[in-house]
């Protein structure tokens, strides 16, 4: 009793109360979106208990020893490529995707868990390479171990958390010693060869009878590009931004005052509790609801920065780094998408946005963290 009082007195209190902020903060914004929508209001509802859950996972995390995780790799590898294999033949679809499982009331995302997932097998498959990733020889297996979940996921299609385990990827790796230079070498290039290949694509099917092949759907083509150009298509694709724009540009400095959204209860910005959650923020409490909004994330990345550089090994700086990489990677999409400076790939805020396999997947990892954290501190008694 008297070491469990001290272990809890080792958690990092200033990490926890800016998730509570954060939590409470996206409870207010969720009940504003949806408050005139009898649908979406059942949403605000659930969110809360959504929030239950994930503050349950967040105290089993918590508790386990990180450590053994690293022993049972493969089985949650194996684990994370059958949840994910399992969308594609038992998966419900909506919005043109096939991403959730449904199971009596229960409805989750897999490939929401599968990050979590995939940054503890992935730190152990690091862990065991550490100082011989030197080359590009020496990245292709990382390549493959990656490869395997990202083929289903964009199978699914999920582009956006395809991007995430991307960033995911790189994040480890430069935590794992890759060189940095090859690291930006085969970045820079993937995004030259992706730019490239799409506007082939693009211009075959505008100037010519050859049809260039590219493994995405049209709707993920006009997504990654529309942004460039919303007023193209105002009234398709280009909308989403469009109305975005206008919402946060509406709210000027302080707002407009919460519930008082124009764009928010006259039904013209889409999705607004859950991909455009960060455009009611804008609107409603302005400039300096926004920044207070960034602010909380920056302290919250700055303070599991703190926790992976004290790790007291290299397998829990490894998963510290996967945690870091996934969170800043989702804040600065989201609201890169909805101000209109990045495309738009429905890659949700964390903890912010309505969905329940996010919340409880960026809870849970947090949570890893607050363990990997305590740890560290039970060394020194």
């Amino acid at each position: 009793m008297f070491k469990q009082s001290r272990l809890l007195k080792k958690l990092d209190h200033t990490l926890l109360a800016v998730v509570a902020l954060i939590i409470i903060f996206s409870l207010v914004v969720i009940f504003s979106a949806t408050k005139d929508d009898t649908v979406l209001k059942k949403d605000f509802i659930k969110q809360i208990l959504f929030v239950v859950i994930g503050m349950g996972a967040m105290i089993f995390m918590v508790n386990i020893n990180y450590e053994d995780l690293a022993r049972h790799m493969k089985k949650l590898y194996i684990l994370n490529l059958i949840l994910l294999g399992a969308v594609i033949f038992m998966g419900d679809s909506a919005l043109g995707a096939q991403r959730w499982i449904e199971i009596g009331p229960f409805r989750f995302q897999p490939s929401e868990f599968a990050k979590l997932i995939i940054i503890i097998c992935f730190a152990a498959f690091l862990n065991s390479r550490q100082g011989k990733l030197r080359s590009f020889k020496d990245l292709m297996p990382c390549f493959a171990f990656i490869g395997a979940p990202l083929i289903l996921i964009l199978k699914q299609p999920d582009l956006g958390t395809s991007l995430v385990f991307m960033a995911i990827m790189f994040g480890m790796l430069f935590a794992a010693g890759a060189r940095p230079w090859l690291l930006f070498c085969l970045v820079a290039g993937g995004l030259a060869f992706v730019s490239l290949w799409i506007w082939a694509h693009f211009w075959c099917e505008a100037n010519s009878s050859f049809h260039l092949w590219i493994p995405l759907k049209d709707y993920q083509l006009n997504r990654l590009t529309i942004f460039l150009n919303p007023w193209d298509d105002w009234h398709g694709d280009g909308y989403h931004i469009i109305q975005s724009q206008i919402a946060i540009g509406q709210g000027g400095f302080l707002g407009r005052g919460l519930f008082q959204g124009s764009q928010t209860h006259g039904d013209f910005l889409p999705i607004q509790d859950t991909d455009f959650i960060f455009s009611v923020v804008g609107e409603e409490l302005g400039f300096v609801g926004a920044v207070a909004l960034l602010f909380l994330f920056f302290i919250l990345i700055y303070r599991c920065v703190c926790i992976a550089v004290n790790a007291k090994d290299n397998f829990g700086y490894l998963v510290a780094t996967g945690v870091i990489s996934m969170i800043a990677f989702h804040v600065l999409v989201n609201v890169g998408m909805t101000t209109g400076i990045m495309p738009v790939t429905g890659i949700p805020l964390p903890m912010f946005s309505y969905g329940g396999s996010s919340m409880i997947t960026n809870l849970a990892a947090l949570g890893l963290l607050l363990s990997i954290n305590m740890k560290k501190q039970n060394i020194m008694f």
